[in-house]
């Protein structure tokens, strides 16, 4: 099912990307531009990513980002 109709992101890839660290909408908009033209889907995105269940939360505490370029890049190449 399709989130982010603008740029053709499905529910199946923001979870990707939630899973390999990505916390809030900001961060799963740079991951796969998601929630950044019109963003009708930034409430969608929130709701699937939830609250408190960031796997990497640690990181973004202590100001370390909670994903890397290799990261962003690996599943910029798989989408």
């Amino acid at each position: 099912m399709y989130v982010c109709s603008c740029f053709g992101v499905t529910e199946k890839q923001v979870k990707e990307h939630a899973d390999a660290g990505a916390c809030t909408p900001r961060q799963i908009a740079s991951a796969c531009k998601a929630g950044t033209d019109c963003g009708s889907c930034v409430r969608r995105i929130q709701a699937i990513l939830g609250r408190g269940n960031c796997p990497r939360r640690e990181l973004v505490d202590q100001g370390m980002p909670a994903l890397t370029t290799e990261t962003v890049a690996a599943l910029g190449e798989a989408a």
